[in-house]
């Protein structure tokens, strides 16, 4: 699965839907990172939650899409019971809306540059000042907020590819929603291959400041989702009831038939 040559990859991996997860700490991430910048080598992750493990399941290519990371981690706790009933030690949930802090910190101790390509207008900047003031050193050689339905527009994805290519950043944040980030990195490797990219959904707006997370103990049961439910039950209510906790029950009850049929026949 995917191309990855890390000590995560594709042996460590349980199957979530259509989804390969990887066993692997927050921690764990940005050592992999570092020590792959040491050695020239760049790199996605994917921030696999419901939504993207439900997504690469109806659909092949992106499921494709998603196995082309290096490193592939549970953004969600329906995604992290699923991966344990299935027999991957994962022991906790790994978020988008972290990781833009914790490899923030390793680039700064590294002296490495980063990029924040998403939100609207003015929230990347933002986003870019808090985390410079966050971790002293940190440079943030760039943002950028793509017009609404660029991956419609001619010329609007490369736009992107030269403005990011242009600013040479070594970490690029890009939090556009799931497919359209994936395929805004999947365009932007082969300009800058020894990048490593963060698909983050919605952490620029988060680490600007335009919303908050959860409290801990709500994140801890899996109860984020009904905390960003709250906050906007417009744009969410379709998506988190129709769509994703029926298709996050069946997921478990998958798995766990798996486990059991896999018991019985040994």
């Amino acid at each position: 699965m995917g191309h990855s040559s890390y000590e995560n990859g594709p042996k460590n991996r349980a199957r979530v839907g259509a989804v390969g997860i990887d066993a692997i700490t927050e921690p764990e991430v940005a050592e992999q990172l570092a020590r792959a910048w040491h050695d020239g080598r760049g790199g996605m992750i994917v921030t696999a939650n419901v939504d993207i493990v439900r997504a690469a399941t109806r659909a092949p290519e992106l499921a494709e899409l998603v196995a082309g990371a290096e490193l592939v981690v549970a953004d969600g706790m329906p995604v992290v019971w699923a991966a344990r009933i299935g027999g991957l030690r994962v022991r906790d949930r790994v978020t988008g809306a972290s990781l833009i802090y914790t490899l923030s910190e390793v680039a700064a101790r590294e002296g490495r540059s980063v990029f924040l390509l998403g939100g609207e207008p003015g929230v990347a900047e933002t986003a870019g000042e808090v985390l410079a003031q966050r971790y002293s050193g940190l440079r943030v050689a760039g943002v950028y907020a793509p017009p609404f339905g660029f991956e419609r527009l001619a010329g609007g994805m490369g736009e992107i590819v030269e403005k990011v290519r242009a600013a040479a950043p070594d970490l690029v944040f890009v939090g556009l929603g799931f497919p359209k980030q994936e395929h805004v990195i999947t365009a932007l490797r082969p300009e800058l291959p020894r990048a490593w990219y963060l698909g983050c959904g919605a952490a620029i707006p988060m680490a600007a400041g335009q919303f908050r997370r959860a409290p801990d103990g709500m994140q801890r049961v899996g109860g984020e989702w009904l905390f960003r439910l709250a906050l906007e039950p417009r744009r969410l209510v379709r998506r988190y009831l129709r769509d994703d906790l029926p298709f996050a029950l069946r997921l478990l009850a998958g798995a766990a038939w798996h486990r059991l049929a896999a018991g019985r026949r040994s």
